[in-house]
């Protein structure tokens, strides 16, 4: 390309082109708050900033999870600590039924009041939040079992479903965090008969001995009661511990959040301080190109005619 323009005066033009440059960029970062404008501005960051972005994303998730889990963990906790407290009552009820001296109306009290219970043990595996039955494992639209009184363990199952549902930790892995009503409420043996520890088979025991008059019968019920109460105190140290690890893992989700925040602000965010300064020293750098050059000697072909 050919010019007119003296080696210096070149020099001092592509000075200020640079100077204007980084006045620009400094404003534009003062402005927007952001190093990159588009990805042109620093390419080698895009990738990582990008893979940051996800893994936010990915993490919020995780803790929208995890608040969910809380609230199905604290009211499967409720629901079973109300269960055992239950089983509690049939015992003190099947210790009453087993005396000799009790009399025919007295067991039928005691009966009626079982039912009762057998109706709130129900309502127990049928616990829902937010529209969703805690206890049907994976089809949780529906309840599980429906109270039946001519049923060998006093309820009918409506469905079998695994609770399959693990939760994804943010540390790493994940965890089981849920149980079906069928390994609550309804355990069975190998051959499909009701274990000993079953909790409707055992109030349904003690309510068909009461109805009998049979204070025997009442009084071998008491072993499959004390086992159910066991069995239904384990189940609920199975989610104590879910709550245990729902709460370390909300604990780590939220440190790594603001972990994830620092680096996405620290590859995105602007140094608002240093873009000042920076628009500043090159504002001043341009001024004194400016009067440097104008202090400069000018000289033309008349200079050296007469």
């Amino acid at each position: 390309m050919l010019t007119n323009l003296d080696a210096s005066s070149e020099l001092f033009l592509t000075d200020i082109a640079r100077i204007q440059r980084r006045l620009a960029e400094a404003g534009r970062q003062v402005s927007s708050g952001k190093k990159m404008a588009v990805a042109s501005d620093q390419p080698d960051e895009i990738a990582p900033l990008l893979q940051l972005r996800a893994e936010k994303q990915r993490n919020q998730q995780i803790q929208s999870n995890l608040a969910l889990a809380k609230t199905d963990a604290q009211a499967a906790d409720n629901a079973l600590n109300a269960a055992i407290k239950l089983m509690d009552r049939a015992l003190t009820l099947g210790t009453q039924g087993a005396n000799s001296v009790l009399d025919t109306a007295g067991r039928q009290s005691l009966a009626s009041e079982v039912r009762s219970l057998q109706e709130q043990m129900v309502a127990f595996s049928q616990t829902t939040v937010q529209g969703r039955y805690l206890f049907s494992g994976d089809r949780d639209l529906s309840p599980s079992y429906v109270l039946d009184w001519t049923s060998p363990i006093g309820v009918t199952p409506l469905l079998a479903a695994p609770s399959t549902c693990r939760i994804e930790d943010p540390a790493g892995g994940s965890f089981a965090s849920s149980m079906a009503a069928q390994a609550i409420f309804d355990t069975r043996d190998i051959n499909g008969n009701p274990s000993a520890d079953n909790v409707f088979a055992a109030l349904n025991r003690l309510r068909l001995a009461l109805e009998s008059d049979d204070a025997d019968a009442t009084a071998n019920s008491i072993a499959g009661l004390k086992a159910a109460s066991d069995h239904l105190n384990g189940v609920q140290s199975f989610y104590g511990t879910v709550e245990n690890r729902i709460a370390d893992a909300a604990d780590f989700a939220s440190s790594y959040a603001l972990q994830l925040k620092a680096e996405i602000s620290d590859k995105e965010d602007a140094d608002i301080t240093a873009a000042a300064l920076e628009a500043t020293q090159a504002s001043t750098q341009m001024q004194a190109a400016f009067q440097m050059r104008a202090k400069l000697p000018h000289t033309s072909l008349f200079d050296y005619l007469g």
